[in-house]
């Protein structure tokens, strides 16, 4: 019978989740580089080249390559020879790994779980609790899978249950492209098929987590019918050119996996949750010997791609712009920003935004004229960092406040990721305003552009406060201009147009 230490056990999901903080798994690092190598659209190719130069940087300084770390769901197969010498639950014992990991002071990550989700929604200040999915097996060993999956991605998880005669690759054509960009592709989509509603999501989470191989699949053809259709979904979802970041490219996708399951013969249920560009996984085997060994990759796996501001980037001076400067950028236009920035996310928008309802002022120190606005929420900084990894939020979810702020309070600008939705585009618009987009999964790239940092207002709200940052050659794109014109609508369109001319 295999005996499992408890500090053994902790100690591997500690370590696990560290290691997937700031390792890319190698096999996403060659498809993205392969990816990169063929790609042809200019924007698509430079934000894959972020992600990329980013990649390396934080495997080299042990830092997160996303600024979110995640929320953790861990999958265990439980051998029903193993024994436990220890007085904690498998709940318990993973939770304290996840504490540990997150608290690390050599490297912070950041606590994105909160309690009272439909309430208070108050921050655990250790990244607990996890999600658990366990399984007792066959067997002395306990096989552990570990995630820490990041709420731009897990936002844009689908779920239907379609007629048994309906099309499931219909399904993800059409849904695909409501996802938005949020879910920083280039990435891949896990599918979950068959079971029940509870069942599928379960499958197209567990999905993520094998190995990319679409490449090796096509080279030996596919062998049966969920090959097949990896295959189809793979090659079409490309072809829809929503490219790196939405912004229009050959790649959306690097890998499409498919889990199945038997179902009821009135019901097709269809899970689809995708994997972002700072994808975080691994898998671990405990048999009694100690805690796991966990293989740093070579950095040899890491392409000879580098990455410098673009000659032809328009530099600004964030602390001399006005409103009237905005008006001749145009979409897909590549700018370094310097000088002050301040920063909010969505509870830093909600308590903004009620105090404008209520005619209070501004908190001291906050004066949004001619200002831009950074949705962030950092890192916290370790040894002489004055801020740990800072990459941009979904900007989407500021959309409700982004009328009253530009209306209120003298903001002029956005900065933020992915796409922007009707309502936020009519007030970019109505407001001559502007938006720009920073690149999701490039956080410790985007952090060195970041001089100086401090929290000007809501410390309480922890990573949500509000900073001001000093910023140098911070870079962006131009994704809604003044006109309401925005590049993630011309540029996927513009793709898919040439995407079809090439086949």
């Amino acid at each position: 019978m295999t005996q499992i230490h408890q500090e053994d056990f902790i100690q591997s999901i500690a370590d696990g989740l560290q290691f997937i903080s700031y390792y890319h798994p190698t096999d996403y690092i060659q498809a993205l580089a392969k990816a990169w190598e063929k790609e042809e659209s200019e924007s698509a190719k430079d934000a894959m080249a972020q992600i990329l130069v980013n990649s390396r940087m934080c495997a080299e300084g042990h830092r997160p390559i996303c600024q979110d770390t995640g929320m953790v769901v861990a999958f265990i197969k439980i051998g029903m020879s193993v024994h436990f010498d220890g007085n904690m639950s498998i709940t318990d014992m993973v939770n304290e790994g996840v504490r540990q990991a997150y608290t690390n002071p050599d490297n912070l990550l950041r606590y994105s779980v909160v309690s009272d989700p439909a309430g208070k929604r108050i921050n655990t200040k250790d990244n607990t609790p996890a999600v658990i999915h366990m399984e007792l097996v066959p067997g002395d060993t306990i096989e552990i899978k570990l995630a820490a999956k990041g709420g731009g991605s897990e936002n844009k998880a689908k779920f239907t249950i379609l007629n048994p005669s309906a099309s499931l690759v219909d399904w993800v054509l059409e849904t695909v492209p409501t996802m938005g960009a949020g879910w920083c592709p280039p990435g891949m989509l896990g599918i979950g098929i068959g079971g029940t509603a509870e069942k599928a999501m379960l499958m197209a989470k567990e999905a993520l987590m094998e190995h990319i191989d679409i490449q090796e699949l096509h080279e030996r053809g596919p062998s049966n019918r969920i090959e097949e259709l990896r295959i189809e979904l793979y090659e079409r979802v490309n072809a829809l050119g929503i490219g790196a970041q939405g912004l229009g490219g050959l790649t959306t996708v690097l890998d499409v996996k498919i889990n199945e399951f038997p179902t009821h013969a009135a019901s097709l249920p269809v899970a689809m949750i995708p994997n972002c560009a700072a994808t975080r996984h691994i898998e671990f085997t405990l048999d009694g010997s100690g805690a796991a060994e966990l293989i740093p990759p070579n950095m040899d796996d890491w392409p000879d791609v580098t990455w410098e501001a673009s000659d032809d980037a328009r530099r600004i001076n964030l602390d001399e712009l006005t409103k009237a400067d905005l008006a001749s950028w145009k979409p897909g236009e590549r700018i370094l920003l310097s000088g002050k920035l301040l920063t909010g996310r969505d509870a830093a928008h909600k308590r903004i935004t009620d105090m404008i309802a209520k005619g209070e002022p501004m908190p001291e120190g906050v004066d949004f004229t001619n200002r831009f606005i950074y949705y962030v929420g950092p890192v916290d900084p370790v040894r002489d960092e004055v801020v740990g990894p800072a990459g941009p939020t979904t900007s989407t979810r500021m959309d409700q406040f982004t009328r009253t702020m530009l209306e209120e309070t003298g903001l002029i600008g956005m900065v933020g990721k992915a796409e922007r939705g009707p309502a936020a585009i009519e007030a970019i618009k109505d407001n001559r305003a502007a938006y720009l987009m920073a690149v999701g999964g490039a956080a410790y790239l985007v952090a060195k552009a970041i001089k100086s940092a401090r929290i000007v207002a809501f410390e309480d709200l922890g990573m949500e406060a509000i900073r001001e940052f000093e910023v140098k050659d911070m870079p962006v794109t131009v994704a809604v201009d003044v006109n309401g014109e925005s590049i993630h609508k011309s540029g996927p369109a513009e793709w898919r147009v040439r995407i079809a001319d090439i086949k």
